[in-house]
């Protein structure tokens, strides 16, 4: 058995080897050592090999997914070996081998997938030898729906292109290096696998083509190594082929807005900052019924269009299903979109019902789901009649890809139980009256409790043995117990099976030969059941492409139906699409601060070629940041199609959304929080253009007065004139507020404040113009600084506006604008009561020393 388990641990390599033995999954050696660790199991022995002790370690067969989701969760990789030879006829081991390999990146089983998330698995390979010349090729595979794509990118785009595709798993050569951070597991494979011809000709073999062309692939060298790669890999860890990869897709540059890694987490489309589910814009939105809808929504926020005719066909699709159902009266104004969701509540996975269909791996659970969602389309289909006068064509082009064979339906109605067991091997999976000689053999099976009722009364009576029982057990089979007391008065054609403390167990020729028929009869019908069971999957499988089109027509539905109902509970409007680079917003608001506040103030935004450049100042927590969120997140929504949170809105062409927002740093990496900041701003410089949206807040904050203030010019300047980009620039340095004097394409705006008598209020308005202060003394009042240190604050301040002098800093760009004149007053001698209340300290005086000293101060004065 160990030399049967060798062999098959050379074959898994460093993964991680389930070794099938009877109800448990085990491992031993080093496996052992590690599984134990990883998983918190007990670390046991057995045998012996080289003179010492072989480490065992093990997990019971039926919470095996469980133990693979916690490994999977660390990166671990595993092989999953299975006994695959009849343990009656074997001669020595039983033939065992390994049919799974479960990696982070292809998990399929419905128990280990996030159900609102995707797994994607990776590979990517590079071309070139110059720097000028190399090329990235990235492909990668939703294995639980068989989506394939590719795509291509320079050395500068991959960063961004990998949080986009966000893969589970990452496929490399065995001599490639990654120069950049990934947080996924990263799998080598040879060198070979990447090659162009082998890649290539494993493509064409899948697909059955002569050439990718019917792919729009062909000339994407870099892509089509990566591709074929993954698809070898991929197809190993299934031990078979990936029938439901029927089609390749390819991403081109410029069919998405770009969002880099640092724009995904600011705008918290999926995650906060803080990395928590909630609340972020997905979860705003995801008011889907399906988990397949969920992830389809969730792929639309990190992937917004740049072509207006795919989006236009998004909005038209939401707006039809707001618009009243046929037949509606008019008292009774339902909206198309009630209907559509009632019908889709019933509607299980069925993309990853579909997968595992191809798969073979489809539990009788899942078939009866899928049984409950064929039943349940019709409705769907009903729901979704449109007005006669209605030109969705999106609607219609959806619907049609719902009309699924009736007849299949109805074969999983009559084929299935109403409630299978988990498990083909426990039986009852298959429906009584579906087939006869499987219901003969359960009649036979399931009669053994009228005849042990009969056999034990007729024993009692003969024997005269009051207590004697007729029963069984899975070890003993049947037999007839009978107490010590009454050991005397047992019929000597009884023949002893078993010796208890107390009692005997007995076998008889007649319960002997009902045994082997009903045992018999219990193995035959299972047999049976499995049989029928692969005979039902054979006849699926032709239909899992079809049923995979309709998955993907009802996760949109779905999507398109969250976006109406978020749409019509919140009042949000269409926003209208250009071909321009603008934004024009009205009565804006956040949709997710909104949701979170009692009352919300919404504000305009106009950003075009003749306005380029917002110079946003104001007060810390006066909403500088939320509004610049806001319009991108607005940006973002019309680009996927949704309506947005304000009353009218116009979006133009955006080919990438920058943000620089808020303070963080890479210590490990050896980068402070400014080197971050500058980092991030030279990306910003790099690479957007006059078709950006760039959010820039507090740009030069983590240096001196002189450096981040002439940083911030020079950022300012450079976007302003040489990217052209649509801009949005908080600053707190206010010498900044004299741009738009030198340059007409940039204009003041600011976040209105008022001190009040119990401090400063917060107005939340944008207001044309800049700022007058920053009111930090008083933001710090409130964060709770003690009220010595902000009596300080205070008199220093006063004492350096008194002196009327330009601070260095002011005249730092002369050349730009004059620096405001010094007062007559500043330059006059300090009066004699000026320079005594310098000297005093408040904090510092008794009641009566303060009053000595104002009578002293008054004194001079006069």
């Amino acid at each position: 058995m160990m030399r049967q388990y060798l062999e098959l641990k050379q074959e898994a390599g460093p993964l991680l080897l389930l070794y099938r033995m009877g109800d448990f999954y085990e491992m031993f050696y080093e496996d052992a050592e590690r599984g134990a660790r990883l998983l918190n199991l007990t670390l046991t022995k057995r045998g012996n090999s080289a003179g010492a002790p072989i480490p065992m370690a093990g997990i019971p067969v039926h919470a095996v997914d469980q133990y693979i989701a916690k490994l999977v969760a660390q990166n671990i990789s595993v092989a999953i070996c299975e006994q695959i030879g009849d343990p009656a006829t074997s001669k020595g081991p039983v033939e065992r081998k390994i049919v799974r390999i479960v990696t982070p990146g292809t998990l399929t089983d419905d128990a280990l997938l996030p159900s609102k998330s995707d797994r994607i698995l990776a590979a990517l390979s590079t071309t070139g030898k110059a720097p000028r010349k190399l090329r990235h090729g990235l492909a990668w595979l939703n294995l639980a729906s068989g989506d394939f794509r590719v795509s291509e990118c320079d050395p500068a785009e991959l960063e961004a292109e990998l949080h986009r595709i966000a893969p589970a798993e990452l496929i490399i050569a065995d001599q490639a290096e990654l120069s950049l951070a990934f947080d996924g597991a990263i799998a080598r494979t040879p060198d070979w696998h990447f090659e162009y011809e082998g890649a290539r000709s494993h493509l064409l073999a899948h697909f059955r083509t002569d050439s990718l062309a019917g792919f729009d692939a062909e000339d994407l060298e870099a892509a089509q190594c990566a591709a074929g790669a993954l698809l070898r890999y991929a197809t190993r860890t299934q031990a078979q082929t990936l029938t439901h990869v029927q089609t390749l897709k390819v991403d081109r540059s410029g069919q998405y807005v770009v969002l880099d890694p640092y724009t995904r987490r600011n705008l918290e489309l999926t995650r906060t900052l803080s990395g928590e589910e909630n609340p972020t814009l997905f979860s705003l939105l995801d008011h889907c019924h399906t988990p397949m809808g969920s992830r389809l929504l969730k792929r639309w926020l990190h992937h917004p269009l740049r072509d207006n005719a795919p989006v236009l066909a998004r909005q038209q699709s939401i707006e039809a299903l707001l618009a009243a159902a046929p037949g509606a009266s008019a008292w009774q104004t339902e909206a198309l979109l009630n209907g559509l969701q009632r019908a889709l509540r019933p509607i299980p996975d069925l993309e990853r019902i579909a997968t595992r269909l191809a798969l073979r791996t489809l539990r009788p659970r899942e078939l009866a789901s899928l049984r409950e969602a064929l039943l349940a389309l019709p409705g769907v289909l009903q729901a979704l009649t449109l007005p006669q006068d209605s030109a969705v064509p999106h609607l219609h082009y959806l619907a049609a890809s719902l009309e699924i064979d009736p007849g299949l339906g109805e074969l999983l109605a009559r084929a299935i139980a109403a409630e299978p067991a988990a498990a083909i091997r426990d039986g009852g999976v298959i429906a009584t009256g579906y087939d006869s000689e499987l219901d003969e053999l359960r009649s036979l099976a399931s009669d053994n409790g009228e005849f042990l009722m009969r056999l034990e009364t007729r024993e009692r009576e003969r024997t005269g043995i009051s207590n004697l029982k007729v029963e069984y057990n899975r070890v003993h089979g049947f037999y007839i117990e009978v107490s010590r007391l009454h050991a005397e008065k047992v019929p000597t054609e009884y023949r002893r099976r078993q010796t208890l403390k107390n009692a005997e167990r007995y076998i008889t020729p007649e319960l002997k030969s009902w045994e082997d028929k009903i045992l018999s009869s219990k193995d035959r019908s299972l047999a049976r059941e499995k049989w029928l069971y692969e005979q039902l999957l054979d006849a699926l499988a032709p239909h899992a492409p079809a049923l995979s089109a309709c998955a993907a027509a009802l996760a949109e539905l779905d999507s398109l139906g969250a976006l109406a109902h978020h749409a019509r509970t919140h009042a949000w409007v269409r926003p209208e699409l250009s071909d321009q680079a603008e934004i024009s917003i009205e009565a804006g608001r956040h949709p997710v601060v909104e949701n979170a506040i009692e009352r919300f103030t919404p504000n305009d935004c106009q950003l075009d070629s003749t306005r380029l450049m917002l110079l946003v100042t104001g007060p810390n927590m006066g909403g500088k940041s939320t509004y610049m969120r806001q319009v991108a997140l607005i940006a973002l929504l019309a680009r996927i199609g949704s309506f947005v949170p304000a009353t009218q809105a116009r979006i133009g062409s955006l080919d990438r959304i920058f943000t620089r927002i808020g303070a963080a740093d890479d210590l490990a990496g050896g980068r402070s929080t400014f080197m971050m900041e500058m980092t991030e701003a030279a990306t910003i410089l790099s690479a957007s253009t006059s078709h950006s949206l760039v959010l820039m807040d507090e740009i030069g904050r983590g240096t001196s007065t002189y450096d981040g203030l002439a940083l911030a010019w020079a950022i300012a300047h450079r976007l302003l004139t040489h990217n052209h980009a649509l801009t949005l620039f908080a600053t707190h340095y206010f010498e900044l507020t004299r741009m738009p004097s030198e340059f007409p394409q940039a204009a003041n705006v600011h976040l209105a404040a008022a001190e009040s008598a119990s401090g400063i209020v917060f107005l939340h308005e944008v207001r044309e113009g800049p700022a007058s202060r920053s009111y930090g003394i008083q933001v710090a009042q409130r964060a709770g600084i003690p009220a010595a240190v902000i009596r300080h604050a205070s008199r220093e301040l006063e004492r350096l506006e008194s002196q009327g002098q330009p601070t260095p800093q002011l005249g730092l760009f002369s050349q730009g604008f004059d620096a405001p004149a010094p007062s007559p007053a500043a330059e006059a001698e300090a009066h004699p009561a000026v320079t005594a209340l310098s000297d005093i300290d408040p904090d510092s005086l008794t009641p009566r020393e303060a009053l000595d000293a104002l009578y002293r101060l008054k004194g001079l004065l006069q």
